[in-house]
C-alpha cells in the first residue's frame, strides 16, 4: 500500500480529514523549500503538494503564478525539485509528498527517467494539470509500476460521464476543484460542492480532496464536513510573497506558515469535522 493510501486510511479510521499544504518547490528561494516542509509536517500536514515551477502555470491565479516566477528566477527545474524531495526524505519518510505540475518539464525529462527519478527521490503522487485522461496512459502505467499514484482532477462543469472516466484513471485520491477558475478565485459555494462531491462519490471508492477555494480556516472546516481532505495553497504562498518582500528572516517566514496550517488542524480536528 502506497503511503498516500496508508495515510488516508488512517485517517479515516480515526474520523479525520487530510490537510494538504501546497507551496511552490524554490520559493522564495531554493534553500528554503525542505525547511518549509518539515515546518508543514511539524505544524500538522498530512500530505505536501509541492509544485513544480513552470513558466505558464495556466490553472494557477495570481498569487500562486507569481510563486512560480520567483521560483524560476532561481532556475529552479524538475530535477532540482526531485533533490528537493530527496533531502525531505533524509529524514522524512512517512508523509506522502504529490508533485503538482504541467507536462512539459515531464515530457522533457521522458516519462521512463521521469517515472524512475520520481521513485528514486521518494515521491508518491503525481497530479499534472494538464494532461487529461485521455493522454495519460503510458505515464499513467510507468507510474502505476513504480507504486506512485496519479491524481487527476475533477472541476464544476466536469460531465457524469467523464467523472466516471477520470475516476477509472486515477488513484490515491481525486482532486476535486471547488470552483470555476484559477487557484485562489472566487468564493466556495459549499452547497454545490457537497452535490458534486456526493456525485463524484458514485463513481469511485477514492477518497476525494478538495481545493482551489480553501482561503481560510472557516472554509477548510466547511469543505472538511464534505471531503476526505482539504488542499490548501494561496494563503500559504501569500504568506511567503508577504514574508519576502518584506525581507523577512527565514524563521519568520517558516513560523507563519506553521501557524496557518496548526490553526487548520486544530479548527478541523474534532469529532466528525462537522460544520457548525
Amino acid at each position: 500500500m502506497s503511503r498516500i493510501k496508508a495515510t488516508l486510511a488512517n485517517l479515516k479510521s480515526t474520523n479525520r480529514k487530510a490537510i494538504i499544504p501546497y507551496i511552490v518547490a524554490g520559493d522564495p528561494e531554493p534553500e528554503a523549500t525542505v525547511t518549509l516542509m518539515h515546518a508543514l509536517v511539524d505544524a500538522g500536514a498530512d500530505i505536501i503538494e509541492l509544485g513544480v515551477p513552470f513558466s505558464d502555470p495556466m490553472a494557477e491565479g495570481p498569487v500562486i503564478q507569481l510563486a512560480h516566477e520567483r521560483a524560476l528566477v532561481h532556475h529552479v527545474s524538475l530535477t532540482h525539485v526531485l533533490q528537493m524531495v530527496s533531502v525531505f526524505r533524509e529524514t522524512n519518510q512517512q508523509t506522502p509528498l504529490v508533485l503538482m505540475g504541467y507536462a512539459n518539464p515531464i515530457e522533457a525529462m521522458g516519462y521512463v527517467a521521469f517515472a524512475q527519478q520520481a521513485a528514486n527521490a521518494g515521491v508518491d503522487g503525481v497530479l499534472t494539470v494538464d494532461m487529461p485522461p485521455e493522454e495519460i496512459g503510458d505515464l499513467g502505467s510507468l507510474l502505476i509500476e513504480q507504486d506512485i499514484d496519479s491524481i487527476l482532477l475533477i472541476s464544476p462543469t466536469t460531465s457524469p460521464d467523464r467523472i466516471e472516466k477520470i475516476c477509472a484513471k486515477a488513484s490515491g485520491y481525486i482532486y476535486y476543484v471547488s470552483l470555476k477558475g484559477v487557484t485562489g478565485a472566487g468564493n466556495l459555494n459549499v452547497p454545490e460542492v457537497a452535490a458534486q462531491v456526493g456525485l463524484i462519490r458514485q463513481c469511485t471508492s477514492l477518497p476525494i480532496c478538495v481545493g482551489f477555494g480553501i482561503k481560510d480556516a472557516a472554509s477548510a472546516k466547511s469543505v472538511a464536513g464534505i471531503a476526505d481532505g482539504v488542499v490548501v495553497g494561496s494563503v500559504l504562498v501569500s504568506n511567503i510573497a508577504a514574508a519576502a518582500e518584506q525581507q523577512m528572516p527565514g524563521d519568520l517566514n517558516v513560523t507563519a506558515l506553521g501557524e496557518i496550517v496548526a490553526k487548520l488542524v486544530k479548527d478541523i480536528s474534532v469529532g466528525a469535522n462537522s460544520v457548525e
